[in-house]
């Protein structure tokens, strides 16, 4: 095991099996096995729910073979069922594994559920103590670091009240505000940031940052919220079916996992079923946008001083007497990060097909892969607003920046990279 790492596992797998026997009171068990072994229904089993034959088995986490160091960021995202949790679940030591093994360096905090590791008898304060304690702290250690603890936690009125009456934010802040403030080499998030409102998320967020590169902490985050998961991690792991299909460079995974239309293509045509994945067909009544290209080129990669120039056509479905078209900039998250906006440039009378070139000035933005939506809108008349009568996911771009200046341009800054600053005249004081 390498003197960096200090999270290994190696062929790690967490079976289940299916059925009602283990899932429920000893009693329940005991009735179940009864009536199986004399051929009759089990009385426990849920109305409508399948019969499990024996043997029947879920392999939540299969096969995972992982290594994570010190001071990485490491996000994990899949879909529901995927073993996300599972496997947060095994590095904790939580559950133990079926098969493989996990060696470990370093002590683990873990949220994995609102109130993880808290008693709900005693008060916030206690519960502190209590945490520091399974962690290996003296009271003197939690006595020491206490009081940054209430603050960042916000929970300082109720800091002396039972912690079953806190509401699932409370307990959130309190938990994290434990979690990172003791010391503990290696935090483990299972989406509990997702109770706590965008305030303290995007404190918890700036705060594990820290812990990271400051204090040289490992953290592994799991959430379905792509925001976070660009803001905080330096590396993604994506699950499907209890596998790994990816460990790398976050926006990659979070393609992989969101899906990317168009992703490597330079043309596309919007025809079949796939036309049909990509139109809003409540807005489509008035054009049919039928190919998208970027002009004399075979790739999607744009180097600095490369303007994208790109070629759409479509088809009137109805009288057009002005056209006008968004080219919205998405980035990997969905999110646009800005537009471009020609008004009036076409009119068209219906059944008239039409091929229009464009070209945009993509200096500004920043390095990175980027989605694209064309919004096409018209005005019937003077009277009524603009309204949108096509809307379709566009093709993708990948934009290559050199850097300039003495420090890399970090993603987290923005997409967009405004002109230099320009310096007024200054004096000294003295």
């Amino acid at each position: 095991m390498d003197k960096n790492c200090v999270i290994k596992t190696e062929h790690l797998k967490k079976e289940y099996r299916l059925g009602v026997i283990g899932s429920g009171t000893l009693r329940h068990d005991l009735q179940s096995w009864v009536a199986k072994k004399r051929g009759k229904e089990d009385p426990n089993r849920r109305i409508g729910a399948r019969e499990v034959a024996d043997g029947d088995t879920f392999l939540a986490v299969n096969d995972v073979n992982l290594e994570i160091f010190r001071g990485e960021r490491v996000g994990i995202i899949g879909s529901n069922g995927a073993g996300k949790s599972t496997l947060l679940k095994l590095l904790s030591r939580i559950t133990s594994p079926t098969d493989g093994s996990i060696a470990f360096r370093g002590r683990i905090a873990s949220m994995l559920e609102v109130g993880t590791g808290f008693h709900p008898e005693l008060t916030g304060r206690e519960n502190i103590y209590l945490n520091g304690a399974i962690l290996g702290m003296t009271r003197a250690e939690v006595d020491s670091k206490i009081d940054r603890i209430i603050e960042f936690s916000e929970c300082e009125k109720f800091i002396d009240t039972p912690v079953k009456r806190y509401s699932s934010g409370m307990f959130v802040k309190l938990a994290f505000a434990v979690a990172s403030h003791l010391d503990a080499e290696i935090m483990i998030m299972d989406e509990v940031l997702a109770v706590g409102d965008m305030k303290f998320q995007k404190k918890c967020i700036s705060k594990m940052r820290e812990l990271a590169v400051d204090e040289n902490r490992t953290v592994l985050y799991v959430s379905h919220n792509m925001g976070t998961i660009q803001d905080l991690c330096n590396r993604c792991i994506v699950l499907d079916h209890g596998q790994k299909v990816y460990d790398g460079d976050v926006d990659e995974a979070i393609k992989l996992y969101m899906g990317g239309e168009n992703d490597e293509f330079f043309s596309f045509e919007y025809t079949g079923e796939l036309s049909e994945r990509l139109k809003n067909p409540v807005r489509r009544h008035d054009l049919n946008l039928t190919k998208a290209k970027y002009i004399g080129r075979t790739t999607n990669l744009f180097f600095d001083g490369e303007p994208l120039n790109l070629e759409l056509s479509w088809e009137n479905l109805a009288d057009i007497p002005s056209l006008s078209l968004r080219v919205e900039v998405l980035d990997a998250r969905r999110i646009p990060i800005t537009s471009y906006l020609i008004e009036d440039f076409y009119s068209g009378k219906k059944g008239e097909t039409h091929t229009q070139q464009f070209t945009f000035d993509i200096s500004k933005i920043t390095r990175g892969r980027y989605f694209t939506r064309y919004v096409f809108f018209n005005k019937k008349n003077e009277q009524v607003a603009y309204e949108d009568i096509e809307d379709a996911a566009g093709l993708v771009f990948r934009r290559h920046a050199a850097e300039t200046g003495k420090r890399p341009w970090n993603r987290l800054w923005g997409s967009i990279r405004l002109g230099n600053i320009s310096l007024l005249r200054g004096q000294n004081n003295e």
